[in-house]
């Protein structure tokens, strides 16, 4: 039987709309716009359903075709989506604006449905039932502070391990309360360097930094160079391979937590499962959605061939 894992967090529209020339500040410039379902949780919702397990997802949504399309991609990966509808609201959604190269010019996160998600909401019977059925919970950083540190109590009261996605430098401060009941946290250096306060040259000290706030468990992404990943009895390092036909690295890193998990719930120790999380990375970096349609266990297990092993560092 398949694992259950209970989602909670952004389930949201992406758009993003790239600059063809050299961008004209202040000036109309042609381009073009890309729509997508997308948010962190909502990625590694999907990422994690097509990895073959049991997977329901639990965010707020308005009651607008944004919303629709949220729960038409839910659908499509096998997600069983029950969420929380408010008709009056529109859905969230992330607006950016590209250069040509890819850089952002500028971006509106319009996430305010999001603070209604509050921590009285876990007691609905539904969601109960749902954190009782769950072999892990995985929520992301779009939620309120105080409905984060209530979903690890919760999930600690249960005997379920909690996961959690930084979503940006911003937002994962309100993970920092919560950091000793988070089993796992998926981040980057710039997320990183927003909890501990200082950015070492050596990234190898980012583990002592996020030890002293109470997490055991983590993964510090580097962008193209070597991740940081630790428990509380190991730290490794990997250098991801290189990626031939990038598409767009949106959704990478949900990837890569969506691997990480799955290996771990599969019995992997930590250095195999970043090589899971990796290839997975890998696979959706290819595709030009935030998460790969064709990921599978046969894909990823196949990725896994170009993945390096991981080196103990400790």
């Amino acid at each position: 039987m398949a694992k259950k894992i209970l989602v909670l967090g952004g389930a949201h529209v992406d758009r993003r709309g790239r600059i063809f020339g050299e961008t004209a500040p202040g000036a109309s410039n042609p381009g073009a716009w890309f729509e997508e379902p997308g948010g962190g949780g909502f990625n590694a919702a999907r990422n994690l359903a097509r990895l073959g397990f049991d997977v329901r997802m639990i965010s707020p949504r308005g009651g607008d075709p944004s919303g629709e399309m949220v729960a038409e991609a839910a659908s499509h990966a096998g997600v069983d989506d029950t969420p929380f509808v408010f008709l009056d609201r529109k859905t969230p959604s992330y607006t950016a604006i590209l250069e040509r190269d890819g850089n952002l010019v500028i971006a509106l996160a319009d996430m305010e449905l999001y603070q209604l998600f509050s921590p009285r909401r876990l007691a609905i019977r539904a969601v109960r039932d749902a954190f009782e059925a769950a072999d892990l919970v995985l929520c992301d950083a779009n939620l309120p502070a105080e409905t984060l540190t209530a979903i690890a109590m919760k999930a600690a009261a249960g005997g379920k391990p909690v996961a959690a996605i930084a979503i940006s430098p911003a937002k994962v401060m309100r993970l920092k309360p919560c950091l000793a009941g988070i089993d796992h946290l998926f981040l980057n250096e710039a997320e990183a360097a927003a909890l501990t306060g200082h950015r070492p040259e050596d990234p190898r000290e980012w583990v002592s930094g996020l030890r002293a706030l109470g997490l055991r468990n983590g993964v510090i992404t580097r962008g193209k160079r070597e991740l940081i990943a630790f428990s509380h009895n190991a730290v490794v390092s990997l250098q991801p391979p290189i990626v031939e036909n990038v598409a767009d690295v949106t959704g990478a890193g949900d990837s890569l937590a969506s691997g990480v998990l799955a290996a771990l719930l599969a019995g992997h120790d930590l250095a195999e499962a970043v090589r899971h999380g990796t290839a997975a990375a890998a696979i959706t970096v290819q595709s030009p959605f935030a998460t790969a349609e064709n990921l599978s266990p046969e894909l990823l297990n196949s990725m896994l061939a170009l993945v390096p092993k991981a080196e103990i560092l400790s």
